[in-house]
């Protein structure tokens, strides 16, 4: 089947549990029209089984979009990446990175490092089912394992099974002794490795991520790299995709967080009153004000009013005070 892709990577935002799901992504959305977007990990069964209006549903507005999945059942695979591209994702990624043990359990995520043949066949399978791109996210190792020649063959099963994008997190991955967590931060980064990745592989796309977060960092990346794949720092700090807009998609009139937050309420109106809680929304928010003036008044507000289970919609109408302030102090400041 056809994997080419007709979309921009360049930069993209990392898939992120309980952070990246539908209510974020179009919060990010509203902020960038150009950046990437994937879904949080869904387990092959979950998808399969599960609540499928629930666990995969989307925006259009969200689009370019990604599904990552996590599974290492072929055929389960297979079928998920049809569903995939049935319900209008624009690419399908399996999770060859997460340490959990919880994922380890269920075998996938960066244990299947160790397997890169079973890998193969999953690709293939997924390849086959579908015509949008099917994409890889790895560590560069795991234990023991940091090995340039490993890593190279490893991505060769992978191409040979028909993928050409890989996404490259420049850390190993422990599968045991650390959490999650502490695989974020302590093995330490070798973008390097990913650099000679792509030399030596220059007909691959090679997408790198690990420890990025700003515009220059990225531009740097992007001379030895396809794209840049940005995680935490995002989600932090969302509003640093204007820059990003501004400088390396080269956007104007781009909104500002004020514009943000009408465009948010006007969702967060709909969804509510299709039976989302508000706080399922407006917990993605708390980095809106990241570093300004009025940061913590923002937060604040969100976490008296907005952040509870059973918080009130009625809530928000009074938000718009609180940015219509940050605003003008950050204007007085600039």
């Amino acid at each position: 089947m056809d994997t080419n892709n007709k979309i921009s990577r360049k930069i993209s935002v990392a898939p992120m549990m309980d952070c990246t799901d539908r209510h974020d992504r179009f919060f990010l959305r509203l902020m960038s029209k150009n950046v990437m977007l994937y879904s949080e990990m869904v387990a092959t069964k979950s998808a399969i089984h599960g609540d499928r209006k629930k666990i995969l549903s989307y925006s259009p507005e969200e689009k370019p979009l990604a599904l990552q999945v996590g599974g290492s059942n072929k055929d389960e695979l297979a079928e998920v990446a049809k569903i995939a591209e049935d319900m209008g994702y624009d690419e399908i990624n399996i999770n060859l990175g997460c340490p959990s043990k919880k994922v380890q359990k269920n075998m996938f995520g960066a244990c299947l490092m160790k397997e890169p043949d079973l890998v193969a066949e999953c690709i293939n399978s997924m390849v086959n089912s579908c015509n949008i791109p099917v994409t890889a996210k790895t560590r560069i190792g795991f234990d023991q394992t940091e090995d340039f020649d490993y890593l190279n063959n490893f991505i060769h099963k992978m191409r040979d099974a028909g993928t050409k994008t890989f996404i490259l997190h420049a850390r190993k991955a422990m599968l045991t002794g650390l959490s999650p967590k502490q695989n974020l931060n302590i093995p330490k980064l070798n973008y390097n490795m990913v650099y000679e990745i792509k030399k030596k592989n220059p007909e691959l796309e090679i997408i790198i991520n690990g420890g990025i977060s700003k515009v220059s960092e990225i531009d740097n990346h992007l001379k030895f790299c396809d794209g840049v794949m940005i995680g935490r720092s995002i989600y932090q700090n969302p509003y640093s995709l204007i820059e990003i807009e501004r400088d390396i998609f080269n956007t104007h009139n781009n909104p500002t967080r004020e514009q943000v937050v009408e465009k948010l309420l006007e969702y967060a109106d709909k969804e509510v009153k299709l039976g989302t809680k508000i706080n399922h929304i407006m917990r993605h928010t708390v980095g809106l004000y990241h570093g300004q003036t009025g940061s913590k008044d923002w937060k604040r507000y969100l976490s008296d009013n907005l952040m509870a289970r059973e918080s009130d919609f009625q809530k928000t109408k009074h938000i718009m005070t609180i940015v219509q302030n940050n605003e003008k102090a950050i204007q007085a400041n600039s």
